[in-house]
């Protein structure tokens, strides 16, 4: 019987839809703006189908740290270790991670963003196996799962499983909002892994031909973007370079849109850009992977919503990235927070890479025995 030790973040990653860029200390700005919590249904996205699995035992923490979503979800063979005191907090965080480890537990199982991966590890350390379900904003750690689909697999899958050592990584949320990306390392962890299911840390790419490549794609997207088309442009340095030739500063770790090269929305939130693209006859959405992990929605743009992506459609995203990026990032993944959207993707897509070139870049899809899969129609 393994024993999975499960603690969720209940207000992870309430702030990427807003625009905040993070949750940590801004829960009620986050809530002022709008906000729900999403944590609670990305964790019952993971345990739901595994509600039927034998062989597991889940310890937990009472309420929405733990509780409610394996109630939500179907499960019955828990145990509540830990009760926390009102609204959690990083504290309960930590407090629930010294129990789970006091209890011997085979894994911990946690919902929630790097913020969650920080607090977590800064108590168990490498005594004890981590696997995030990923819920927060940035998620640049390389101990979360690439989609709640994929967790299920691993959990279900922990004897085939291999321990790798994995980054524990966070950002200066304050220096982030203002534009900076500082990342730095808190740690090394142990995470199970089975090739394909969990993601790696996020890399900054910064050679020189970088600025040559970002330049030459600014260069052709500007040719061929559309008088009166509204673009949606999500955060990076490659976006930031289409905007800079526009003529337009660009914000650097936001979501901005653009019409007929004109600055529309700066730093936009996902209402925003629901009511933007209300009445637009064409909408485009420029997105470049994250270095590395391969994310092109899910990870630090949920601005760009799953209702966002619909009302532009899929054919209309437009991934561009430079070839050294691609280069070193094997595959890309797509997690919306809705399957079914994340399946009309396909199985490639075409990304940009320089002026007039672009590649095919295979896009990660669950395979028909994952949980989160699209089934086969039966035979007639």
């Amino acid at each position: 019987m393994k024993r999975i030790g499960l603690i969720v973040n209940p207000v992870a990653g309430m702030g990427g839809s807003v625009g905040l860029k993070g949750t940590d200390g801004q829960e009620e700005e986050a809530r002022a703006r709008g906000a729900v919590p999403h944590a609670g249904d990305r964790a019952r996205m993971a345990l739901e189908p595994i509600k039927n699995a034998k062989g597991l035992c889940f310890l937990t923490c009472s309420g929405d740290m733990g509780e409610s979503e394996l109630a939500g979800s179907g499960l019955t063979r828990y145990k509540i270790v830990y009760t926390s005191q009102g609204k959690s907090s990083a504290t309960d965080t930590k407090e629930a991670a010294r129990v789970l480890l006091g209890e011997g537990v085979d894994l911990i199982l946690f919902c929630g963003g790097d913020g969650t991966a920080r607090d977590i590890f800064s108590v168990v350390g490498r005594d004890m196996p981590l696997l995030g379900i990923p819920a927060g904003v940035k998620m640049y750690s390389g101990v979360f799962a690439i989609s709640p689909a994929a967790t299920a697999e691993l959990v279900t899958g922990l004897e085939k499983a291999v321990l790798r050592d994995s980054e524990i990584m966070d950002v200066d949320e304050e220096a982030y909002r203002a534009g900076t990306l500082e990342t730095r390392l808190y740690g090394i962890a142990r995470t199970p892994v089975i090739r394909g299911m969990v993601q790696v840390s996020k890399q900054v790419y910064e050679q020189p031909d970088e600025e040559r490549a970002k330049l030459e794609i600014a260069q052709f997207m500007q040719e061929v973007m559309l008088p009166g088309t509204l673009y949606i442009l999500g955060a990076g340095t490659t976006t930031e370079a289409i905007a800079r030739y526009l003529g337009i500063r660009k914000t650097l770790l936001g979501v901005d849109v653009v019409k007929n090269s004109k600055l529309v929305a700066r730093d936009a939130d996902e209402k925003a850009l629901v009511g933007l693209t209300e009445g637009e006859k064409d909408v485009r959405i420029i997105i470049s992977p994250i270095g590395a992990q391969g994310f092109i929605l899910g990870r630090g743009n949920q601005q760009i919503s799953a209702e966002v992506v619909r009302r532009a459609g899929v054919a209309h995203v437009i991934v561009v990235a430079t070839s050294h990026k691609l280069q070193e990032t094997p595959e890309l993944l797509v997690d919306t927070g809705d399957p079914a959207l994340d399946q009309e993707f396909g199985d490639s897509i075409q990304v940009i890479c320089g002026y007039r070139l672009a590649q095919r870049k295979k896009i990660h899809q669950p395979a028909q025995h994952e949980p989160g899969a699209k089934k086969d129609k039966p035979e007639q």
